[in-house]
This record gives C-alpha cells, structure tokens and sequence, in this order.
C-alpha cells in the first residue's frame, strides 16, 4: 500500500509544482499592493493550479507511455507506465479523477472571485479553465498531440505566463492593470525555459520516438541559442519591470536570481552531453519560483 502510494506521488512528479504557481504567487503581491487581495481566492487559484499541474504531468506520463516514447533510452527520473509500476487503465482513470478535481476547484475559484455579480468574467474564466484543461491533456495525449509537433513552448507561455500572472490578477481584482503584463513575460518566459531545458536533455530519445519538439525540429545547437535568448529576454524584461516601476530599493531584491541564471547559462554553454543537463531542470525551475517570490516580497515592501 505504502509502495503504491509513493508510486503515485512520484508520478505527480512534485518537482514542478513550485514552476506552476509562481505566477498565482506574483499576481497575489499585485493584488495586495493595489488592495483587491483575497486569501481565499490566493489558496483557491493555488489549488487550481496544483491541480491543473499533476493533472498535465500524469496526462504526460500517460501520453508518452502508451506511444512508447518513455522507453530504455530516456534521460531522467523513470516514469510511471515506463516502470509498470502503474498500468495505462489505472491512470486514465487517475486523468479522468483529476479533471472533476480541477473543475470542481476551478469552479469555487471563479464563485469566490467574482461571485454572481460578474457574469461575462466568471463565464470569460469558466472558459479558461477548460481550455487549461484541454492543453494539459492534449499536450502529449492523442494523434494530434501539440507537444509532439512543437507547440508546446507557446501553450506554456500562454498559460503558466500570460493566465497565470494576468488572469490571476484579474481573479483578485475583476480588472486588467498593465503593472501585470511584464512579470507575466517573465514568469512565462522563464517557464518555456524549462521546458526547453528538458527537451534539450531528451533530444536524441525524443527524435527516435518521433516526437517533434521545437528541439528536435531545430536541432541541439538552435536549440541552445533559443535557450540563451529565453534566460536573457526573461532577465532583460524583468529589468525593464524593475525600472519602470521602481518606488523603493527593496523592488529589486529578485535581481538576486540573476546569478543563478547567469551560471545556469555558462553551464548549458560549455555542456556537450545532453543527458548532462537533468540536473539544471531542478536549479532553473527553483529559480524562477525563487524570483517570482523575492518579486512579490520586493514589490510589498
């Protein structure tokens, strides 16, 4: 019993969910700097998007396990199906569990954030949710599955930047505020880097189960200087927020994470095995949860 549950939460892959509320946790400090927060909305959206999170990492392990591209040549923590540990029946079902949680959550989210008064936005967020849920399933799942023709670095910027960062906002404050839209950039931004960083990592075992990530439709070498423009554009714009509404010192604490990226760069340009890369996933998503939180606390202060 105890095996088995530490089968599932392996498979919930627990390393990514810091990654995917950092923009819940930069649109919550806007929210209160400008006086619309709202703990409950805060722990609603978090959960949502915990929810949302497992629910496209055990899709994922799903997809790639029945089109067998997790198999003997994959880098990286072995997953769910590829170990037998978990059968494909058992986590369809565990998919189709995960999606009524993440409706149900998305629901009480949008209730408590715009209650009845604010229709067109609760139906405008209803809508979000299930799209959310679409691209997290559709990712890997299914013949037309957008992961496996190089879409997936626009569906996380979309959503772990742009809806996560503004549409969380939104949730606190029912308007749009352009203070939103750089951090989003970044937050999304630094989002596809990890994303790239793994399809780095994977390349070769990715081009041999014919997965076309943008990686492997570029190469490793583009795929690198892709990567670099990522980090830099994601330090450039979060300069330019940092600037451009700068009141106090205190502001600029996050510039701290730059030299953890700024290492993380010369490491991915001096490395030469793409298996060599599993290590950076972990330092560049703690990173960016580390930014998004010294952003929040900076901007409060």
């Amino acid at each position: 019993m105890l095996e088995n549950i530490k089968t599932w939460i392996s498979a919930f892959r627990l390393r990514t969910l810091p990654l995917s509320v950092s923009g819940i946790i930069v649109a919550g400090s806007l929210a209160e700097y400008n006086g619309f927060f709202d703990w409950v909305v805060l722990v609603l959206a978090i959960l949502t998007t915990l929810s949302l999170q497992i629910l496209s990492n055990i899709a994922n392990d799903y997809g790639d396990g029945v089109k067998g591209t997790d198999n003997i040549d994959r880098i990286g923590p072995e997953r769910a199906l590829q170990s037998g540990k978990i059968t494909a029946n058992s986590m369809f079902e565990a998919i189709k569990i995960n999606i009524l949680i993440s409706i149900g959550l998305a629901f009480f989210l949008i209730l408590a954030a715009f209650g009845i008064n604010h229709f067109l936005l609760a139906m405008l967020f209803f809508g979000l949710g299930l799209l959310s849920i679409y691209a997290a399933i559709k990712y890997t799942i299914g013949s037309n599955a957008y992961g496996y023709k190089g879409l997936g670095d626009i569906f996380v910027f979309v959503f772990f930047g742009l809806v996560s960062v503004i549409g969380g906002y939104v949730l606190f404050s029912r308007q749009f505020d352009h203070i939103t839209i750089l951090p989003a950039c970044t937050i999304g931004l630094l989002s596809v880097a990890v994303l790239n960083l793994n399809n780095l990592r994977d390349v070769d075992s990715d081009k041999k189960a014919n997965k076309n990530t943008l990686v492997v439709k570029m190469g490793y070498k583009k795929g690198k200087i892709y990567h670099y423009f990522l980090i830099i554009s994601a330090i450039i714009v979060s300069l330019l927020y940092g600037i451009l509404y700068y009141t106090s010192i205190f502001n600029l604490i996050y510039f701290v994470t730059y030299i953890p990226l700024i290492i993380h760069l010369v490491t991915v340009y001096k490395n030469k095995e793409p298996r060599l890369l599993d290590s950076e996933l972990k330092k560049l998503a703690l990173t960016t949860f580390f930014l998004s939180i010294l952003l929040a606390i900076g901007h409060l202060l």
